[in-house]
């Protein structure tokens, strides 16, 4: 693999001009396909084999037209002190409200008044509009949401408060100013690393043209493939995190090869030949964490992993083609003023790489514990974690939809902001002993009498708990349902679909854990040829991502610094949270793994003591992983700011565990652990080495003619 990249870097250096118009052509197209792209209308979420689902499936067969997994939105009234909704003057303004809503938009199926639909809360203060859509949220024009929004300010006007819920009201996220929070702070770290804005510039030119490939073609596809409004923003997250340190990486071996007397060309294409061999075994990780959360079958989380996927092959084609290109045209201004005066020797002296290896070598023991408690102690919140979806009782209290949804508990009861929805697969006798059943359960605040459809093989049953929707008694409830009536009732709804995401998210966990670790684990086992250094990088990566999850729990669930990261209201952390974390934060973990090990046994293929190894690798690897991470944590970082609490809650969690598994795992438990091992650490049964193929990633393969290093064809790589 080695001498193939080699000659692929060489290859690019020389033909420059034509493989960065390439590049610049695809980023043309892949523009012009997203422009000129029909918008994306369909954002559907699905839980294939769940009973929610089977729900919401018979609901579109038995009633056609009814929109079932429509968009929904509630305009809730309340009176003045001392008031009541039933005042003649405050009930014609409601009625006023209804009108201009029936008549605002051709995408409504169905708005109840509050007056006929028991929707006026006990004490009168408080009453409420269903809005019932054809469509999803993301297929609401610009005109309907316009009409619904318009509908309250104007009864707003009249002596009421009045505050608008649901789904409805859901827009994309904004992420521009997230990204340029996360590229701002990036080119800061690289000058400093570098000492050279030319260099500095490189990884971060390539990493937004290819994240704007990514996004772009993931915009253009966005209406074909039905893809999430998220889809793009996890996408550009990965790829700008990824591509930086990719770019990164080959940017700084190919200043070291600079530093040793080689000519250009011939330094581009070792970097490439070596660094890139990381690059490309790191950014395969990568795509098998990502592409790995298909066997949850959930299609939305799918498409989110396909994409980030995507933008991951990107930025590796872009590391080991384009990179080397912009480094032709950059000259010697990609290396710093104190290289261009000929300090070669510097890459051998002592930095702060070296001191810290040596200090873990000589107290392996020290360190490794105190990483291993430090972590843990993170960790202990995890053992609390309660999953759910976010709803409008987490968004912030300055938004409209909150204010609705607390002035709903409070008129009505916790409950009405999570109704279930029973579904009766039978005729009206069927219907009617099933809500007998239902009032015989406890934890419901009130049970609708049956509603059959035109056929009269089918009734919906509308429950309203008497908890909150992500509450324990809620479940409770879900499940007492489900258990005391037969297989023709089925529970969906928003809430009855978050627990059965959550249960699918529980269930797939292991099995996908087994996968992607497997995958790794062989894949790093063939980087390494050795079978104790993938399963220590398996375990440690383990040990990081639990404490992220830990950390995850104490802000957005237990609230600890909450204002600090903008957390107004704690809840449940998103059901996907922890097995979307599992397959991120592996394949970038594993990233530092490959990029420092594999400088690590560089040295000792090269002969040397297993110590001496470790000080190299560190002399070597550790400011650039170091920056690598840092860059990682601050792209991360940019997205906590956003509003929407789903992108927010995965930025905080991705840093963290960024953070943890960089600085504490590969920084300190890696190299405790190696020197403990010693020898041992390389170990590879002669069986399993025989079988293994050589994909050569310390660049054996390449021969250095007896010319010197400034020749045409290279030799071993100098550790």
């Amino acid at each position: 693999m080695a001498t193939f990249l080699y000659k692929l870097g060489r290859t690019a250096f020389r033909r420059r001009r034509l493989v960065a118009l390439l590049w610049v052509a695809l980023l043309a197209i892949a523009g012009v396909g997203a422009a000129t792209a029909p918008t994306a209308t369909s954002s559907s979420f699905s839980i294939p084999g769940t009973e929610a689902q089977r729900a919401f499936d018979l609901l579109e067969e038995r009633f056609p037209g009814a929109g079932a997994d429509g968009a929904t939105a509630r305009v809730v009234f309340k009176a003045p002190e001392g008031q009541k909704m039933t005042d003649p003057a405050h009930k014609a303004v409601v009625e006023e409200t209804v009108a201009a809503l029936r008549s605002g938009s051709d995408q409504i199926v169905q708005v109840t008044d509050p007056y006929t639909a028991h929707a006026v809360s006990q004490n009168g203060s408080t009453a409420y509009v269903s809005v019932s859509y054809k469509v999803n949220a993301m297929e609401l024009t610009d005109e309907t949401r316009e009409a619904l929004t318009q509908a309250g300010l104007g009864a707003q006007g009249k002596g009421l408060t009045v505050e608008v819920g649901g789904d409805a009201l859901q827009s994309m996220p904004e992420q521009g100013a997230s990204e340029a929070i996360g590229i701002v702070l990036a080119g800061i770290v690289l000058v400093i690393t570098f000492g050279s804005l030319v260099a500095a510039g490189l990884p971060l030119l390539t990493a937004i043209i290819g994240v704007g490939i990514g996004v772009s073609t993931v915009t253009a596809l966005a209406s074909v493939l039905d893809l999430g409004t998220t889809t793009s923003t996890l996408a550009s997250m990965i790829g700008l995190a990824v591509g930086i340190d990719y770019a990164l990486f080959i940017v700084s071996r190919y200043r070291s090869e600079l530093a040793e007397g080689r000519t250009k060309e011939d330094a581009a294409g070792r970097a490439v030949g070596t660094a890139g061999s990381a690059v490309v075994f790191a950014g395969l990780t990568v795509v098998i964490a990502l592409v790995g959360l298909a066997v949850v079958n959930i299609p939305m989380l799918t498409k989110m992993g396909f994409a980030a996927a995507g933008t991951v092959v990107i930025a590796v084609l872009i590391a080991l083609t384009l990179i080397p290109a912009l480094l032709g045209f950059a000259g010697d201004k990609v290396v710093s003023r104190k290289q261009r005066k000929g300090a070669a020797e510097a890459s051998d002296k002592p930095n702060g790489g070296t001191r810290w290896a040596r200090f873990v070598i000589r107290r392996p023991l020290m360190v490794l514990i105190v990483g291993v408690l430090g972590l843990g102690a993170i960790a202990v919140p995890a053992a609390s974690l309660e999953m759910g979806l976010p709803d409008d009782g987490v968004k912030p209290t300055s938004t409209t939809e909150r204010r609705a949804y607390d002035t709903l508990s409070d008129g009505f009861g916790p409950g009405f902001n999570g109704p279930l929805l029973v579904v009766v697969d039978g005729d009206k006798a069927t219907a009617d002993r099933t809500v007998s059943t239902i009032k015989g359960l406890d934890g419901w605040a009130a049970v609708t009498p049956a509603t059959p459809n035109k056929a009269g093989d089918a009734a919906m049953i509308t429950v309203v708990p008497k908890d909150r929707p992500s509450s324990a008694a809620t479940e409770d409830l879900v499940h007492d349902i489900r258990d005391a009536t037969g297989d023709d009732v089925l529970v969906t709804g928003a809430t009855a679909m978050n627990i059965d995401f959550s249960q699918k998210m529980n269930d797939a966990l292991v099995p996908y854990l087994a996968l992607v670790v497997g995958l790794a684990f062989v894949l790093l086992t063939l980087v390494f040829r050795s079978v104790l250094v993938p399963l220590k990088a398996a375990l440690g990566f383990l040990l990081s991502v639990v404490a992220a999850l830990g950390a995850v729990v104490a802000v957005f669930q237990w609230g600890w610094l909450g204002g600090l990261f903008g957390v107004e209201q704690t809840g449940p952390i998103m059901s996907m949270m922890p097995i979307f974390m599992v397959g991120v934060v592996f394949g970038l973990a594993m990233d530092y793994e490959v990029f420092l090990v594999t400088r690590m046994r560089e040295a000792y293929v090269h002969g040397q003591r297993p110590g001496e190894a470790i000080v190299t690798g560190f002399r070597h690897s550790a400011r650039v992983v170091t920056a690598a991470a840092v860059i990682m944590i601050a792209v991360f970082s940019g997205f906590i700011g956003m509003d929407d609490q789903m992108i927010k809650m995965i930025g905080f969690g991705l840093a963290a565990a960024v953070l943890f598994d960089a600085f504490v795992v590969r920084m300190a438990i890696v190299p405790a652990v190696l020197a403990l091992l010693g020898r041992k650490a390389w170990w590879l049964p002669k069986w399993l080495d025989r079988i293994l193929p050589d994909v050569d990633v310390e660049g054996e393969g390449l021969a250095e003619p007896a010319g010197g290093p400034g020749a045409a064809k290279p030799d071993l790589v100098k550790a």
